[in-house]
């Protein structure tokens, strides 16, 4: 019951991502596009849903068993990031949202392994930023700025969100091996990046 309440949450996460990413493809503006699409992260956080970015960053204080339950996360954000991105091919704002998927998917597999590496990693510097300072700032407006910087400065900064690209390449209908190498690279320089700041607290606190 437990596996299935971690899954669904997941899967709850990857469709609140997903929201994000149709408004992303959907403006014309990339700065208002990064802006709106705070609301992924801030519904994850709201709702205490289950984001990988967000709980890679938290894997130094739990168990080891706590790989197990990021794998499941993973597999349920892609579910949710697919469903959504098969759901919106049937609708009738498809045809903009699919050529603009295509696009930004062509030009995030030009990059080279190294380059998905180091942009997932500081990219998942941000959601920790992000996430943490929603969950540790004392104050309210801290909060939801922490949301707001950390989402819209990765996306402004063209960093790598593995779950937004779950669901930009499942509007795009790319599903080939390429993808599938691009997301395991991605999702490497997220856990990175998402561990890197903890782990210096830890050392520096020891």
């Amino acid at each position: 019951m437990k596996s299935l309440k971690t899954f669904l949450l997941a899967v709850l996460a990857g469709l609140s991502i997903s929201i994000g990413g149709i408004v992303f493809l959907s403006c014309e503006s990339k700065v208002a596009g990064a802006i709106f699409f705070t609301i992924g992260l801030f519904t994850v956080c709201t709702f205490g849903l289950n984001l990988f970015t967000g709980k890679v960053c938290y894997a130094l204080d739990n168990k080891a068993s706590y790989i197990l339950d990021l794998i499941l996360i993973w597999c349920g954000n892609f579910t949710g990031c697919i469903l959504t991105g098969l759901a919106m091919r049937l609708t009738r704002v498809a045809p903009t949202l699919i050529e603009t998927a295509q696009a930004v998917c062509d030009k995030k597999l030009s990059g080279s392994p190294l380059s998905t590496i180091i942009l997932g990693l500081f990219c998942n510097i941000c959601i920790y930023i992000a996430v943490d300072g929603y969950k540790n700032n004392p104050h309210e407006i801290g909060k939801y700025l922490a949301l707001l910087f950390g989402v819209t400065v990765f996306i402004l900064c063209g960093f790598e969100h593995c779950v937004a690209n779950m669901f930009y390449f499942s509007m795009a209908g790319i599903f080939t091996g390429n993808m599938i190498v691009f997301l395991l690279l991605n999702t490497l320089g997220n856990i990175i990046g998402g561990l890197l700041i903890p782990c210096m607290f830890k050392i520096i606190k020891k």
